[in-house]
């Protein structure tokens, strides 16, 4: 199933390698790290991996902050074809198939395959390691993990009318409440709308995947060659999406992710759809009072898990893998993560993190840091499957067509399946 490098790219590769490695030594590492979502990660990341190289003097790292997930993806790429990749990387969990692919990722069992190595690895959450293994095999370790949670504006909800303790649950509830928070002016003019749901993009696909799950589907499986675009499930949620705007509960026509945090702090909508990841962004921005649940589902609870894993290219020497092993338990371990977490709103991703007095702490003083971690027992695996942004791309296009009034539902949905299953044919 994996598309070997040709020949001449592993020679040139090899030659690349040989050439610096005079100039590199054996426990140098580069270390790539993605930003997507409004937290000061940059900053933490800095301070976690300095703390680090402070404890082990025999080793360097350069932490190297490379844009959001798809540019720190394509980065990687680019510099292990090259022969020079960084030893050790975050990058988006469903980018895993695309790595295997490339070949250029070593599987993490396969350099922590001691018995306490195998404990450690079995001590992440299930849903977060559902992501990170393929064929029997651990390719990654959880880092910045996710699930999209439902934002409300709690002094909105008591202006409506409405109990600011129990946020919509169903998608009904959600048109109801979502009719009572929207605000119109003497003109007939929303001033502010019930609810927000970024439509476009990736960050539109990933939330479409939420919805989906909550009517008992899901977008893509284990295997990495299916894609499960045209269902049932997949048309109700569509069809739920524009039911929103037909019913004045949301804007109509596209929905951008990176706005949608800031139309919220300035109550241009009184709820949202976005990642955990923003609580520390809306903690320290919000003006009113706020609070956070599950997403609201068509037949239940349900949503995508998101974020991204630490990954370890091939092309490194023995010392360099055991030095990033060593740097992966550290920035996993719990002190670490607990830091991570609370700077960002990121779900530590191990039961253990949730032991340490600073989350304890942390989760008193903000439980809606909690939901997103109880939601976990109702999440799936992100949208993910080999040649996965050319698969991806056609979700997006027929969600894209569809809210902003360009396609029927049930043809667009048709016409991703179709184009697809054209290229994950060639898997089967």
């Amino acid at each position: 199933m994996t598309k070997l490098k040709s020949y001449a790219t592993l020679l040139g590769a090899t030659a690349l390698t040989l050439t610096g490695a005079a100039s590199v030594s054996a426990a140098d590492l580069e270390f790539y790290f993605p930003v997507g979502v409004n937290a000061p990660a940059v900053e933490t990341i800095q301070a976690l991996t300095d703390e680090w190289a402070a404890a082990n003097p025999q080793h360097t790292v350069k932490a190297v902050y490379a844009g959001n997930y798809e540019e720190t993806t394509t980065k990687a790429l680019t510099a292990a074809n090259a022969g020079q990749p960084p030893q050790v990387a975050v990058l988006l969990s469903i980018d895993l198939f695309t790595l295997i692919e490339e070949d250029v990722i070593l599987p993490i069992s396969d350099i922590a395959n001691s018995e306490e190595d195998k404990e450690w690895i079995s001590g992440f959450y299930p849903a977060f390691m559902s992501d990170a293994q393929f064929e029997g095999k651990t390719y990654a370790i959880p880092f910045q993990r996710s699930t999209p949670v439902y934002y409300y504006n709690k002094d909105a909800f008591r202006e409506a009318g409405l109990d600011p303790e129990a946020p919509p649950k169903t998608w009904d509830e959600m048109i109801e409440v979502g009719k009572a928070l929207t605000v119109k002016d003497d003109n007939g003019n929303v001033t502010r709308w019930g609810t927000r749901i970024p439509t476009l993009g990736l960050g539109g696909a990933w939330l479409f995947g939420g919805l989906v799950v909550s009517k008992g589907d899901v977008l893509t499986t284990e295997t990495g060659i299916e894609a499960r675009m045209d269902t049932p499930a997949t048309l109700a949620s569509l069809e739920f999406l524009l039911r929103l705007a037909e019913e004045e509960v949301m804007a109509p026509g596209g929905i951008t992710w990176g706005d949608t945090p800031k139309a919220f702090l300035e109550g241009q909508t009184a709820s949202m759809w976005t990642s955990t990841g923003n609580l520390a962004f809306i903690e320290e921005n919000a003006e009113f009072d706020w609070g956070v649940g599950f997403l609201p589902g068509g037949d239940g609870p349900g949503a995508p898990i998101g974020g991204g894993n630490f990954y370890v290219f091939q092309d490194t020497t023995e010392e360099e893998r055991e030095a990033a092993l060593d740097f992966i338990k550290f920035m996993t371990s719990p002190e670490s993560a607990a830091k991570w977490s609370i700077a960002t709103g990121y779900v530590a991703p191990r039961p253990d993190t949730w032991e340490t007095p600073e989350m304890k702490a942390y989760a008193e003083r903000l439980p809606q840091a909690l939901v997103a971690l109880d939601q976990l027992a109702y999440a799936e695996r992100e949208f993910a499957t080999f040649q996965r942004a050319k698969v991806t791309q056609y979700l997006v296009d027929a969600i894209e067509s569809v809210v902003t009034g360009n396609a029927e539902p049930a043809e667009a949905l048709a016409k991703a399946q179709e184009g697809a299953d054209k290229i994950l044919s060639e898997y089967k």
